[in-house]
C-alpha cells in the first residue's frame, strides 16, 4: 500500500497518494467484513478510512512546498536498517504458509478459544475473551503504546499561541455549508451512541474498546472539522481530555493490581469476584473500559495536536 501511494505521489499529487490510501483501507474493510472479522473491519474503516487519512492531511498541511537541502548522510543509519529488514525477512522463513490448516496455532490455541472461551470467561465474543483476557497482559501493553505516542504527539507538537487569537480557516470555510453543517450536528449523537453500544456490548457482538474509542473519537474530529478546532476544544476540555488518557491505562492497570492483592496473577479476572467466570466477565469490562476511555482520548488529542498547530500557522503577526 505504501510503495503504490508513494508511486503515485511521485506522478501527480500527494494529496491523491493520501485518497488512495484512505480507499485501500476502507476496501480492506470490506474484506475484513467478507471474512467474518467485523471486529476488525471496525478498526479498520474508522482508523485507517478515516482518522489516519485525515491526520495524513493535516501534517501535509503543516508541509512547506520546497525541501530543506541537508548535507548529513549516515552510513550508520543505512547499515542499521538494512540488517533490520534482512533479519525481519529472515524471520518470516519459519512461518507456516497462510491460511494453513497445520499451522499449530489451529492445532493447538485456537482450538481452545472457540472449544472454552465461554465457560472460562463467560463472554461469547471470542474475540474480546482473547484480547482482554488470555492476552490482556499484551492488550495492556498495546493501551501504555497507544498512551504514550499521544504525549508524544503532544511534545511534538505542542502549540503555544493562545486560542483567542486563532482564525480558524475550518470554521470559516463551512460556514457557508448550512446544510453540511445541520446533517453532521444530526449525525454526531448517533455515533457517540453507536460507540457506547460497541463499547458495552463488546462482549456479546462485535466490538469493544479499540473500536468504540475510536469510533467516539471520529463524531469529536467530525465536530472539529465543521465547526472549528476552537469551538470543539469548548465542547471538549483538552485538559479533562488529557486526563481521560492517563484514566484510561490506571484503570486497566488497577483491575491487574486488584488481582494481585487477593493472591492471583496480574490480570487474573477470576479473583474479583466469588464465581471464577462471574470475575472474567466483570474484569473484560472493567479493562475494556479503560481501553475505550484511552483510545478516544488519545485520538482526539493526536487530531487537536496537528489541527492546532495547522491553525497556528495562519495567526498573522501582531
Amino acid at each position: 500500500m505504501l510503495f503504490t501511494a508513494l508511486a503515485i505521489a511521485r506522478v501527480k499529487d500527494l494529496f491523491a497518494a493520501v485518497m488512495l490510501m484512505g480507499i485501500y483501507s476502507l476496501l480492506t474493510a470490506s474484506l475484513f467484513v467478507v471474512m467474518h472479522a467485523v471486529d476488525v473491519a471496525f478498526t479498520e474503516a474508522v482508523v485507517g478510512a478515516g482518522i489516519s487519512t485525515l491526520l495524513m492531511l493535516k501534517a501535509l498541511a503543516l508541509t512547506g512546498p520546497h525541501q530543506n537541502n541537508s548535507s548529513y548522510r549516515s552510513m550508520l543509519a543505512l547499515v542499521v536498517v538494512l540488517i533490520s529488514g534482512a533479519l525481519l525477512i529472515y524471520g518470516t522463513w519459519d512461518i507456516p504458509p497462510f491460511a494453513s490448516a497445520s499451522a499449530p496455532i489451529h492445532q493447538h490455541v485456537a482450538p481452545h478459544y472457540i472449544q472454552n472461551s465461554m465457560q472460562e470467561t463467560g463472554v461469547r465474543n471470542v474475540v474480546t475473551a482473547i484480547l482482554a483476557s488470555y492476552r490482556g497482559f499484551d492488550t495492556f501493553g498495546e493501551l501504555v503504546v497507544v498512551f504514550t505516542a499521544s504525549v508524544g504527539v503532544m511534545g511534538l507538537l505542542a502549540v503555544t499561541h493562545p486560542h483567542d487569537k486563532y482564525h480558524d480557516g475550518d470554521a470559516a470555510a463551512m460556514q457557508q455549508h448550512l446544510i453540511l453543517r445541520i446533517v453532521v450536528k444530526m449525525l454526531i449523537p448517533l455515533i457517540l451512541i453507536f460507540a457506547l453500544y460497541v463499547q458495552f456490548h463488546g462482549d456479546y457482538g462485535p466490538g469493544g474498546g479499540f473500536q468504540a474509542g475510536v469510533i467516539f473519537a471520529s463524531a469529536i474530529i467530525l465536530y472539529s472539522m465543521v465547526f472549528g478546532s476552537h469551538a470543539a476544544q469548548q465542547v471538549v476540555n483538552r485538559t479533562v481530555i488529557q486526563i481521560l488518557a492517563a484514566l484510561g491505562v490506571l484503570i486497566y492497570g488497577s483491575v491487574g493490581i486488584v488481582s494481585l492483592l487477593m493472591g492471583r496473577n496480574f490480570l487474573d479476572y477470576s479473583a474479583l469476584l466469588p464465581d471464577p467466570v462471574d470475575g472474567q466477565h466483570l474484569g473484560i469490562l472493567l479493562v475494556e473500559l479503560g481501553v475505550g476511555i484511552t483510545v478516544a482520548a488519545a485520538m482526539i488529542i493526536i487530531f487537536f495536536s496537528f489541527s492546532d498547530r495547522v491553525v497556528s500557522e495562519e495567526v498573522s503577526p501582531e
